[in-house]
């Protein structure tokens, strides 16, 4: 019984012997409170509780890592970059502590290599390095205070691992990375302006939102469309990633879509108005076409003037280019005056 309880001592004095040089390999300094550390490295995936039947897994610390993270790393931006606008200060702060980076620093310090999960959690789960990241951040602050997490970051990861002004400056086209997604998968994606409005600053900022299908995706502000256009992108592909939920709902209303694309098109209706309350009126018959005009025929029974009488058209027959004589012209008007006695 003595000796089992001895073999059980040495083990966990062995193993916590590793942790030690592991964490120091790591973090730069030997912990003072190793049970923390352990904690932090901890995934919920386990099923582990304490004597009193209570969980016992990182995610607390993980929240504490998080907040102090954040704090810490606005101040290194703050000082590092003088004189840059909050919303730059911002962006580069959210590169810095995104998940894709924390993921990155978690496989490349060899902090994967420390987590226990079980293995099926720990092959789905693409934030499992980064929250046990967190988690480490967390268990620092409870072990060495605010300044140990500031040396921390300043010399292990900031002064070894990363940098931060090509990080500060390098653009990540989130907008162009969901757009190639919706093309590969043949959804339609917009984005929605919710609001424009001027900050305390006098600075616009917008707020758009990311719509899939007609699904509401996330929300990003920005000094700018385009600012505020990749925030968005960068939390939808997030989501994307993270709740597959969101992809059902997104592929069922792409579905339907398409179903209703395929039904027949019906003709469309007739504009034009039908003029069934107007009466038609008959036309008249059209008038015979006159004829032309010709000379009255004098017989023998009607004087020729009578005849001149009934036509509608002048009588022209009695011009004539040849000039008359002066007798003619007596002679014409004496007929003129006595010809009707």
């Amino acid at each position: 019984m003595l000796n089992n309880l001895i073999d059980r001592i040495k083990l966990s004095f062995r193993k916590d012997k590793e942790l030690y040089s592991s964490l120091y390999a790591i973090l730069g300094f030997y912990p003072r409170h190793i049970d923390n550390y352990k904690m932090a490295l901890m995934h919920k995936s386990i099923m582990h509780r304490n004597s009193k039947g209570k969980p016992v897994n990182n995610e607390r610390l993980e929240f504490l890592g998080d907040a102090i993270l954040d704090a810490i790393v606005g101040d290194i931006v703050y000082h590092h970059f003088p004189g840059k606008r909050e919303g730059f200060l911002t962006n580069t702060r959210s590169k810095l502590v995104q998940r894709d980076t924390l993921n990155k620093l978690s496989q490349e310090m060899g902090i994967d290599q420390l987590i226990l999960s079980n293995g099926h959690s720990a092959s789905h789960n693409s934030y499992l390095g980064g929250n046990a990241f967190e988690a480490l951040v967390g268990a620092i602050y409870l072990d060495k205070g605010y300044k140990g997490c500031m040396d921390f970051m300043q010399q292990r990861i900031l002064g070894k691992m990363i940098n931060i002004d090509k990080l500060a400056y390098k653009e990540v086209n989130f907008k162009s990375k969901l757009l190639e997604w919706s093309q590969k998968n043949r959804v339609n994606v917009s984005f929605e302006l919710l609001s424009q409005k001027v900050d305390s600053n006098g600075s616009p900022m917008f707020d758009y939102r990311v719509v899939i299908e007609g699904v509401n995706g996330c929300n990003g502000q920005g000094y700018s469309k385009k600012e505020s256009q990749q925030r968005a992108s960068k939390l939808t592909l997030e989501k994307l990633r993270r709740e597959p939920q969101f992809i059902d709902q997104i592929f069922a209303a792409k579905t339907n879509r398409t179903k209703m694309e395929e039904e027949p098109v019906e003709t469309v209706p007739d504009t034009a108005e039908k003029q069934d309350f107007i009466i038609a009126v008959e036309s008249a018959p059209a008038e015979p076409r006159q004829r032309k005009s010709r000379k009255p025929t004098v017989s023998k029974d009607r004087p020729a003037k009578e005849a001149a009488d009934d036509s509608d058209e002048f009588d022209l027959s009695d011009i004539s280019a040849r000039a008359m004589s002066r007798e003619e012209i007596i002679a014409a008007a004496e007929a003129e005056a006595f010809g009707g006695e």
